[in-house]
């Protein structure tokens, strides 16, 4: 049979609810199985009797068994009113088996419906930013002056802090190696070279999406989760054009800026290596610096510059869009920002790396 029956006692009190809890934790019913307690012969409960049907219930339910109390009238039966509810549960589904193929289909899933997403942001994100002004549509320009003074002035001490490290450390590493052939000098050269191309860009773009990035995802996926972003759609506001436009123009306009600050600082740090510690004349490394300054070099830096605020921007904005659940569900989404952000300025730069060595060089 799969069910274990029981009566109920005449007066299920203190004593009979732990003999009855006792009689059917000895029994030990396997997963599966249904206890039925029939209450008809029961004439008085209280409120010990009700208690020990709950922890008979709580037993059961740890055990997978279903649990059926019924048959109980008059005193009983409204007792049973205010104690049934808590008696009610379901039996766990046993858990079901994935397998490797499901697994893969159903993350495979998942990263077309992010990338497409994610498509559907950039589109917009261009329309709103580019187009729809030219359309006489409106854009928030009073918003843009404020994020900009946000990503752009307020990040200015430790961009130029970064990368005047930066180009202090290049150049105390590359002097100590080029000493051994007494071409010290040239360390001017590899650093004006190296934040032109590279150093600058990167390591801006690093400080950037670390400090502006992060604070993109968090301020959007608070107001998400604040409803905030349901409320701008209630009021008919198209959320990408008052919230992801004014961002990215922004970033846009300062962060090619910052690069400029960057290489500026580099070059400083750099210079202070080769002028104070190596005791080179200022005019004779300053010459050196300008010598090995090209404009193809500084162009391809400020050009991949513009790709990584593009970048930085919409995956801020589309990971705070993704948000789900609360304060953790933020943290979580602002992390994710941050390392998409880190590992999208990496690719990037492979990609213009690559494009510059075999086709434009």
């Amino acid at each position: 049979m799969s069910e274990l029956r029981y009566d109920g006692p005449a007066t299920l009190d203190k004593v009979q609810g732990k003999a009855l809890y006792t009689q059917i934790h000895k029994a030990r019913p396997p997963k599966g199985r249904t206890v039925h307690i029939d209450l008809a012969t029961t004439e008085v409960m209280d409120s010990d009797g009700g208690a020990w049907l709950l922890e008979i219930a709580d037993h059961l339910k740890h055990r997978n068994v279903q649990f059926l109390v019924d048959g109980a009238t008059g005193t009983v039966a409204d007792f049973m009113e205010f104690v049934g509810p808590a008696l009610e549960y379901g039996v766990a589904p046993l858990p079901r088996h994935v397998g490797i193929v499901e697994n893969v289909g159903a993350h495979g899933i998942a990263i077309i419906n992010e990338l497409g997403q994610f498509g559907t942001l950039i589109i917009e994100s261009i329309y709103w930013t580019i187009i729809a002004p030219l359309e006489g549509k409106g854009f928030r320009w009073g918003k843009l002056m404020d994020e900009m003074y946000e990503m752009g002035v307020r990040a200015f001490p430790i961009v130029c802090l970064m990368n005047f490290l930066l180009g202090l450390i290049i150049s105390m590493l590359m002097a100590k190696q080029a000493e051994a052939y007494g071409i010290q000098l040239f360390v001017a050269d590899i650093v004006m070279i190296g934040f032109a191309r590279e150093l600058a860009a990167i390591m801006t773009a690093v400080v950037v999406s670390a400090r502006t990035g992060a604070a993109i995802a968090a301020e959007i996926a608070t107001m998400k989760v604040q409803e905030e972003v349901d409320a701008l759609r209630g009021m008919g506001i198209n959320v990408v054009q008052f919230l992801v436009s004014p961002k990215l123009l922004a970033l846009l306009i300062v962060l090619p800026c910052l690069v400029c600050l960057g290489i500026l600082s580099g070059l400083l740090g750099g210079a202070f290596w080769g002028i104070v510690v190596l005791g080179f004349q200022p005019s004779i490394w300053i010459n050196q610096t300008v010598q090995a300054a090209f404009i193809p070099d500084i162009f391809q830096g400020m050009l991949k510059t513009l790709v990584f605020a593009v970048g930085i921007v919409l995956i801020g904005c589309h990971n705070g869009f993704r948000v789900s659940g609360g304060s953790r569900g933020v943290g979580l989404m602002t992390t994710r920002a941050v390392v998409m952000d880190v590992f999208m300025l990496i690719n990037i730069d492979i990609i213009f790396a690559a494009i510059f060595y075999y086709i434009l060089e």
